[in-house]
Order: C-alpha cells, then structure tokens, then sequence
C-alpha cells in the first residue's frame, strides 16, 4: 500500500467516526504516522491558508510541502486513489463525484447526532444546517418504516396485522410528538434531540433486519420475534436514556418516548 507522504489530514476531535477512520488512515500506512492532527489543535503556523470554518464541516488535508488544501470528499479521495490507483478513474468522474459529495456532506453535518461524543470541550463546532438535518430525519423515517412493517408480520398474532403505511404513521407520530414536547421543553436542542431520537430508531431497525431476512428461508415464531423485538426495544430506551443526558435534557423526553410507544402498543395488540 503505498503511503501519502508530507499530508497531514485535519480531523474533528470531538467526532468519533473522524477520528475512526483518520486513525485507520494512519494505521494502514496510507498516511504517515503524522499524517493527522485534529483541527482544534493544529497550530496556525500548519498552514495559513486553511479555511478553518471550513475545515470544521469538510475535513481538509494540507500539503505541508506546498501548503496545498484540499477539503471534504476531494481530501479523502486523494487519500484513498494515491493508496489505490485503480479507483482514481472512478475519483474524476465528475457524476460520481457529486453523488460522493452529497453524501458526504449528509454524514457531516450529521455526525454530532450519528456518533455522539461524550463531551465537548472545544469552541469550534459544525455548522448546523436545517436542510441536512432534515434530510436525515427523513431518510431514517423512511428505512425505519420499511423494516418495521416488514418485522411486524412476523409479529402477528402477538399483535394485529396493520396496512402497508401503518409503521410509517408510527414512526412519523413519534417525531412530531417528540418534536412538540422537545419544543417546548428545549427548543434550542430541538434538532439534536430530533436527530439522535431518530439514530436510536434506525439502529434498531438496523438490528432487527437480520429476523426479516432470516424469516424469507425459515419460520420464526411470532413469541421469539416478540422476545427478541423487546430486547431491541430495551436497548434502545437505554440509549435514549444515554444520549439525554449527553443533550442535558432530563428524563421528561425519555418518559415521554416510553409514553408514546407504550399508548401505540395498547392501539395495535
């Protein structure tokens, strides 16, 4: 694997995945074992021509020979195509390159409610932007109603068999429900709350997606779906338990989400 020599990539120290993935750069030799400082703490002197707000929602990587930066998606591709030229054709194609970026940039200016940290303690902090948020709230509407309303025929008789938007309507009520609660609760961390509501809801969606493939080739009995849906359930409420408490939010928000699935679950048994 050949090295990216005289690079050091800027990533985010408050942001677990920026720091995952820099490290593995780092580890894999794709960049040298300087290669990556967090911007918090990159001295000016680095290089001036930095956009530091910028850098703080596209990660950048300097040159530190040429004083060079590129940002985002172009910064990791450079990365990636010098370690593996075989997809450096793929890197140029200008439509692939747009699809990367967009997508990028959904995972950027939602990483703070994908993969929380447990403190920040730094000034410099990502640019929120609503279109994004929303985006991601969305997206993981959208995959979570479609695994539940696959999972919850597994569930039948345990509970009655619904229609085909049923979970939909579910997940979406729990959003706006949250949504006023947290607005008149906390309406400076409304799009927080709402974004990391809806990471725990995906996660485990996430997770009951291997009964729903399972259940194509064997049958699975509606009480072991029920028992293995309730686990999933209970983690969750832990998980929203602890990304409250990263948000300061109290229990309110945690009694309320328990209240709302709980009413749910007396409307459809």
């Amino acid at each position: 694997m050949k090295t990216l020599h005289n690079h050091i990539i800027l990533y985010d120290a408050e942001c677990p995945m920026c720091n995952l993935y820099t490290r593995a750069f780092v580890n894999t030799g794709m960049l040298d074992g300087t290669g990556r400082t967090a911007y918090q703490e990159a001295p000016e002197m680095l290089c001036p021509l930095i956009d530091r707000k910028r850098a703080v929602n596209e990660i950048a990587l300097v040159n530190t020979q040429t004083g060079e930066v590129e940002y985002g998606i172009a910064s990791l591709f450079k990365v990636i195509g010098n370690s593996f030229p075989v997809f450096k054709g793929l890197f140029n194609f200008k439509p692939f390159v747009w699809i990367a970026a967009k997508c990028y940039a959904f995972i950027s200016y939602n990483r703070r409610v994908i993969v929380p940290g447990n403190q920040y303690n730094y000034g410099i902090q990502p640019t929120f932007k609503l279109r994004w948020r929303l985006t991601y709230l969305l997206f993981t509407w959208m995959v979570v109603g479609a695994i539940l309303t696959q999972y919850a025929g597994l569930l039948v008789p345990m509970i009655t068999a619904g229609n085909s938007w049923r979970e939909y309507l579910i997940c979406g009520g729990q959003i706006l429900f949250q949504g006023l609660i947290v607005s008149l609760y906390a309406a400076d961390k409304r799009w927080d709350y709402l974004g990391n509501m809806m990471t725990i809801s995906f996660a485990g969606a996430l997770l009951l997606l291997p009964v729903v493939i399972l259940a194509q080739f064997i049958i699975i009995p509606a009480l072991i779906g029920t028992l293995y849906f309730m686990l999933i359930a209970g983690l969750m409420f832990l998980e929203h338990i602890h990304r409250t408490k990263l948000l300061k939010l109290g229990w309110l928000l945690t009694a309320t989400w328990m209240l709302y699935r709980l009413a749910v679950l007396m409307i459809i048994i």
